[in-house]
């Protein structure tokens, strides 16, 4: 079987080479007629288009002369290779500078024959005048005008002969007449089937109003966006404008609140120019365009000495987080690459995933509880990890509100088990990922997450392991963060939740995220806590009606927002000025240094195994609110999470009660 498949792809292959040479050689044979029409239409505008004496000897002496030299010079400038059908000016210009070239050529050529043959250099003389410059001109002019003709025809017959999509067509308007939005509209005639009735441009550059590009005129500026969709009836916009903005990207989105738009863009110049992808290629505008970031520059060298040929561990390896870091890491090429989860189905696929993309990589997969200190440390002693990037957390902060216990023991003892195995087994750098909710926290989560982040530090005191901190704020697209939701939500019609019209947060994307987290762990000595830069904090209540509208739907019409109220736990506005007084800068613009006294190591060891103790009991939320403002002074347990708490306790208690009764839980 494996031979037949060698066989049918060889005879593929040479297939195609077949097939590609005839073609050359018809392109070949067609310039050759092309030189011979044009030198033709030379001689009998030369003789006031009669067929005179020079018909056919001198005819086709010359035509020798010429066809020899402008084959190759055609050659030399590539015309034997192009596609006609997506003839450009890029073409005609290499057209016109070959059939100059080869005139010169020809017109020295003559000139120096004739200087030479000096017998004969009065009979010439009249030929050289009379014919001679006038036919080498005039050919001149229809070579040009033959060859570009012939090509121009071809695109126009494909064009025009487009085979129309089934149903009516989808009118579009193109936001941006610059060059991207002029080199779509073209690439959108040449589609083989015609699927679009393009109305018009916007853009807003005055000098552009009122004119026509290939046909299609400039309508207006983008602010009357939402006037012009609905008087020409439009069905899809495309933003034409590859390097636009963020925020003029999502100028455009709110003037089209209330519109029942698709909405697309076309990939980056960056691509285009690249050859990977066609500008035709659209694709929807995604939330993530909106609120986009600029790209991360990274010193790769530097983190490759960091992660190249060495154990790396990853914890929480199925999330969001933990999985993009796993694909960030890859790239670097690991010896091993140690995938701790302790989800079976998110193992299971990122796992599959990185074999797959990095087959040359040892992949180790564990299921594994970082609360449990036994199968934690059979790892670290099994693989001696090198580099250890936790990222393993519980996160949600109202179901952590209801579960405080769990919160304890995976995000604070969970934490310690990794640290201290990593000091135990000799890890050269221990990479604790944390959240913007432990500053100044008003959550179980956050403040979980503030003990796990003085434990690692106060370990680095004394641990021949370089432990560092990196903290940042909510990611796009993360599993159970906002938009996931909203897309749920908007996808089974609706409402849109939102809890308080004023909730804001700070967003970046998982890879940015991922990468500045490697960039960070590179520049750390050891107990460092690093702060990512999450630029400006975005309104939830925007971000859904932002959705909402990209989705093709009219915001209060077919979907509509609901406040719900704040949940235990939440603050209206997560902190993380990166300008603050307590906030030293790095050598990386995007990552910034938190500056802080580290805690007392023996008050909160104390601290953790007074929690440990209580975080089991009934009565544990309270009782573990309590021991944290203990060492977390900032830290204020929400009263209404307490009485939140308690109703989840005495619903339980109610269940069991009646088990008959199903729980709703």
């Amino acid at each position: 079987m494996e031979h037949n498949t060698n066989m049918d792809s060889d005879t593929g292959a040479n297939m195609r080479s077949w097939h590609l040479y005839m073609r050359k050689v018809g392109i070949i044979l067609a310039h050759i007629v092309f030189f011979a029409i044009s030198l033709f239409m030379a001689f009998t505008v030369y003789s006031n288009m009669e067929v005179g004496d020079w018909f056919p000897r001198r005819y086709f002496t010359w035509l020798l002369v010429t066809i020899s030299i402008k084959l190759v010079v055609f050659g030399i400038f590539r015309q034997y290779q192009g596609w006609w059908r997506y003839a450009s000016i890029t073409d005609l210009l290499s057209i016109i500078k070959a059939s100059h070239l080869s005139t010169v050529i020809i017109v020295v050529g003559w000139y120096t024959a004739m200087f030479f043959d000096s017998s004969r250099m009065q009979l010439r003389k009249l030929d050289i005048e009379n014919v001679a410059v006038a036919v080498m001109l005039v050919d001149w002019a229809g070579t040009i005008v033959v060859i570009c003709g012939a090509r121009l025809a071809i695109r126009l017959y494909y064009e025009e002969t487009q085979t129309v999509a089934s149903g009516r067509l989808s009118r579009l308007l193109i936001i941006g007449a610059g060059n991207a939005g002029e080199v779509l509209l073209r690439e959108i005639f040449r589609m083989p089937v015609l699927r679009y009735d393009v109305v018009g441009f916007l853009d807003d550059d005055p000098r552009k109003h009122g004119v026509r590009i290939n046909g299609v005129p400039v309508l207006g500026t983008t602010e009357q966006v939402k006037k012009i969709t609905q008087q020409s009836n439009v069905d899809e916009i495309v933003i034409a404008m590859p390097s636009v903005s963020h925020k003029k990207l999502r100028r455009v989105i709110e003037l089209c609140q209330g519109t029942n738009l698709r909405f697309s863009t076309i990939p980056d110049l960056v691509a285009i120019a690249s050859g990977r992808v066609r500008v035709s290629q659209m694709r929807e505008v995604d939330i993530n365009d909106l609120l986009g970031r600029d790209p991360v520059n990274l010193d790769m060298d530097l983190i490759s000495r960091y992660l190249k040929d060495k154990v790396v561990m990853v914890t929480g390896a199925g999330g969001s987080i933990g999985s993009e870091m796993c694909r960030q890491i890859g790239l670097f090429q690991p010896k091993t690459l140690l995938l701790i989860e302790q989800a079976e189905n998110a193992l299971f696929f990122i796992e599959r995933e990185l074999n797959g993309k990095f087959p040359n990589t040892d992949i180790q997969a564990y299921i594994c509880d970082i609360a449990d200190k036994v199968r934690v440390e059979f790892i670290f002693e099994k693989h001696r990890p090198e580099v250890v990037i936790h990222a393993a957390a519980h996160k949600h902060v109202p179901l952590m509100e209801l579960n405080s216990g769990e919160a304890i023991k995976n995000n604070v003892v969970g934490t310690r088990n990794m640290a201290f195995a990593a000091d135990k087994y000799g890890a050269g750098n221990f990479v604790m990922i944390s959240t913007d909710k432990a500053v100044n926290p008003t959550s179980i989560m956050g403040s979980s997450k503030r003990l796990a982040e003085m434990s690692i530090q106060c370990l680095d005191k004394r641990s021949q392991t370089q432990f560092v901190t990196v903290r940042f704020g909510n990611v796009l697209g993360s599993n159970g963060s906002v938009i996931p939701i909203f897309r749920q939500q908007i996808a089974a019609g609706g409402p849109v939740t939102v809890t308080h019209p004023e909730m804001q947060r700070y967003f970046m994307t998982i890879p940015e995220a991922s990468q500045l987290v490697l960039q960070a762990a590179t520049m750390g000595r050891g107990g460092e806590i690093f702060v990512l830069d999450m630029g400006e904090p975005v309104k939830i209540v925007d971000l859904a009606r932002d959705l909402i509208t990209l989705s093709g739907f009219r915001l209060g019409d077919d979907i509509e927002i609901q406040f719900t109220g704040m949940r235990p736990g939440e603050k209206l506005f997560e902190e993380l000025a990166m300008d603050a007084e307590d906030m030293g800068a790095t050598r990386h613009p995007k990552i910034s240094i938190w500056k802080n006294v580290p805690a007392d190591e023996q008050t909160l060891n104390q601290t953790v195994e007074r929690l440990l103790r209580v975080a089991d009991r009934p009565d544990s939320h309270a009782r573990i609110v309590s021991i944290i403002k203990e060492v977390v002074p900032e830290y204020v347990g929400d009263v209404d999470s307490l009485k939140l708490h308690e109703e989840h306790i005495s619903k339980a208690g109610n269940n069991n009660n009646h088990p008959e009764k199903p729980s709703h839980e």
